[in-house]
């Protein structure tokens, strides 16, 4: 009978009769796998041994590399790989009556790390038992131009430049 249940709506329907789990508020994210010392491996992972809540192992990382700002023509910032947690969906965010400015509940929210290479940021998602995806960047297109190339003869109509 309960497999008549599970098939009756589809996968992307919230099922409304599933049982409640009281140990965690009703908008923390539950984790997927709880890490508990038992993975395969030669280390132990930091998320046993960290004390950090268990809410925190099941929130999604975004690895990914930002892009250049739009107001500077330096590209620094771009030289390391940046990991930041997902937003967590309903509940976390209200609207300020005072202000009107938006506030949040979620503690991971302005928190990012910054890594030298895509590998550090990944090995770090694994050992802490984070899930994970890559956003890989845009490469910029650069056309080289040439000062020299204004000043080439052209059969097409000269313009006319007039400053006054």
């Amino acid at each position: 009978m309960d497999d008549v249940a599970i098939e009756s709506h589809a996968r992307h329907e919230p099922d409304y009769n599933v049982h409640i789990d009281y140990r965690t508020s009703s908008f923390s994210p539950i984790p997927t796998r709880v890490m508990d010392g038992s993975e395969p491996g030669l280390n132990t992972p930091a998320a046993v041994l960290s004390g950090a809540p268990v809410d925190l192992q099941a929130r999604t990382v975004r690895i990914y590399r930002p892009a250049k700002p739009a107001t500077q023509s330096g590209d620094w910032t771009s030289h390391h790989w940046r990991m930041d947690w997902d937003v967590l969906g309903k509940g976390h965010r209200w609207e300020n009556p005072l202000m009107g400015w938006q506030s949040s509940a979620d503690f991971m929210q302005g928190t990012h790390l910054n890594f030298k290479t895509k590998e550090d940021a990944i090995n770090f998602a694994n050992k802490q038992g984070y899930e994970y995806f890559v956003q890989e960047p845009n490469e910029r297109k650069f056309v080289p131009k040439a000062y020299a190339t204004q000043f080439l003869h052209s059969a097409k109509k000269l313009k006319q430049i007039r400053t006054k």
